[in-house]
């Protein structure tokens, strides 16, 4: 059983909606945001780097646990810093949990496994940080 597991480093983020334009000719043009895009190859990237070529049989079942971890506001006490540091408070707030998997999964497409349905098992958790990062760590069942 192979574990890949990777850090992509800055605040997570979360998969953003499709943006729709209309053209003067009356069609509509529909594009991902430039900042999903972004993070997307991040993502590739230090997958990429991680798991040195190797990729998920097509009839794999994956396991995805993805740690989003946020930068503990400065503007906070102490008492409040230290309680989001040790796990008594954790992120409540955007992206959403959901959100989070979306990109990191649709990312992987093509380069970790076939295809994100291969996923059957998602475990996502926010924490706080004085890091902001994203771990990801991928195994078979």
């Amino acid at each position: 059983m192979r574990n890949i597991c990777f850090t992509v480093p800055g605040p997570p983020q979360g998969k953003a909606r499709p943006k729709v334009v209309r053209l003067k000719n009356g069609f509509s043009h529909t594009y991902t945001p430039d900042k999903t895009v972004a993070y997307e190859e991040l993502v590739r990237i230090r997958y990429k780097a991680a798991a040195h070529g190797f990729k998920f049989g097509d009839d794999a079942q994956v396991v995805v646990q993805i740690t989003a971890r946020f930068q503990i506001p400065a503007s906070k006490s102490k008492k409040i810093r230290f309680a989001m540091r040790s796990g008594q408070i954790r992120p409540a707030k955007k992206p959403d949990c959901d959100n989070i998997v979306k990109i990191v999964c649709d990312a992987l497409n093509g380069f970790a496994y076939k295809d994100d349905a291969q996923v059957v098992l998602a475990q996502v958790a926010k924490e706080y940080t004085d890091e902001p990062r994203t771990d990801v760590s991928l195994w078979e069942v």
